[in-house]
């Protein structure tokens, strides 16, 4: 390992990593540009990234590359799910693993080496009615010839001040991650629904023994992932269990179980807990303005498009089937190429002279 490198405020951040992009470098029509956020002044910017995951910094990693000049509205809480993740080793380059937070330091300082500026702050609303793109974050207004979504998705988590306190110390809301943690020991899932239990089947490749904490009587799970859990040796099921406490003081030990029905306490030994009640895409902002599926996590178009052209897609924030850091990285790629090409093809958007606003979906 190498000395400390700056990353994240914070946050001591080791080794290397990360590949330089391809993306060629072609100079463009100048953007008017303010020169800080300060006094509240519009920011102009070519590119702006909403997020600071994996498929956000890698989009700036590329953009910057490609002289775009990417603002990147990281969140007062930058990095996304991999700066509460404890050990990384299936993302590529790191053969002894990696802690997430370290990962993230180094995505970030890899987007700043090239010219990315990056900002901590929550976006709080937008209008995509019309180029340039206008989003406001603490007081300033951004202005954004293309824009890239990035803002990922979030873990539902039970809210107890155990499971806070122990996550990647045995709590954990994603077994492909951290699965190969548990070889040989006996681990705990609480969820009823698909993702419960694909999770739970998952970790009896790993585990000697996985039990399904679950609210109810019966699973809201589709009947084959019922029936393949259920007819599973290496798992059992706590039925109208639910989650009083998890135990431990370094690592997780246990959970304090309370009948749903009777109140009744209970002990149960487990060296680990995943939580699979669900996640939350980060789409509050855009939900006005973009299209949003049955289950909440934006739409995409064309490989990265939206339904508005100019605005891109990458990562969690549209992805519920794989969730996992190369991917994100990767559809952040996706999405800043294309809107390097994209912006090649259309003229820089002054706010006089943008096209007549177009409604909102929300409105149409």
């Amino acid at each position: 390992m190498t000395g400390p490198r700056s990353g994240l405020p914070g946050i001591s951040i080791i080794g290397d990593g990360g590949s330089a992009s391809t993306t060629s470098a072609v100079p463009r029509p100048a953007v008017p540009r303010a020169p800080d956020a300060t006094g509240g002044a519009p920011v102009d910017a070519t590119v702006v990234i909403v997020g600071s995951g994996p498929a956000g910094l890698t989009a700036a990693i590329y953009a910057a590359r490609a002289n775009l000049e990417p603002v990147v509205l990281a969140g007062y809480v930058p990095g996304g799910q991999l700066m509460i993740t404890s050990d990384v080793e299936n993302y590529p380059g790191f053969p002894d693993g990696v802690q997430g937070p370290e990962l993230m330091g180094l995505f970030r300082a890899q987007a700043e080496r090239f010219g990315s500026r990056i900002v901590d702050v929550d976006v709080d609303r937008v209008d995509l009615s019309a180029r340039p793109f206008r989003l406001w974050a603490a007081g300033v207004e951004y202005r954004a010839q293309a824009l890239i979504v990035a803002s990922g998705a979030s873990a539902l988590w039970l809210g107890l001040e155990s499971e806070t306190r122990l996550r990647g110390k045995g709590v954990s809301a994603c077994a492909t991650c951290d699965g190969f943690f548990f070889r040989g020991k006996k681990v705990a899932v609480v969820g009823g629904g698909d993702t419960a239990l694909e999770e739970a089947t998952f970790l009896t490749r790993f585990a000697r023994e996985v039990v399904l904490i679950h609210r109810r009587g019966d699973f809201r799970a589709s009947k084959i992932m019922r029936d393949r859990a259920l007819a599973h040796p290496q798992i059992s099921v706590r039925w109208h269990s639910a989650i009083e406490e998890v135990q431990g003081d370094q690592v997780v030990t246990g959970l304090t179980l309370r009948d749903t029905r009777t109140g009744e306490l209970a002990d149960e030994a487990v060296d680990g807990l995943f939580v699979a009640i669900g996640y939350r895409p980060n789409t509050e902002v855009f939900r006005d303005w973009l299209e949003i599926d049955e289950h909440g996590y934006l739409v995409v178009h064309d490989e990265t498009g939206s339904r508005i052209e100019g605005v891109f897609i990458a990562g969690d924030v549209h992805d519920h089937r794989y969730r996992q850091a190369v991917t994100a990285a990767g559809d952040g790629c996706r999405a800043a190429i294309d809107a390097e090409r994209w912006l090649e093809t259309v003229e820089p958007m002054t706010p006089a002279a943008a096209a007549a606003p177009v409604p909102s979906p929300s409105a149409a």
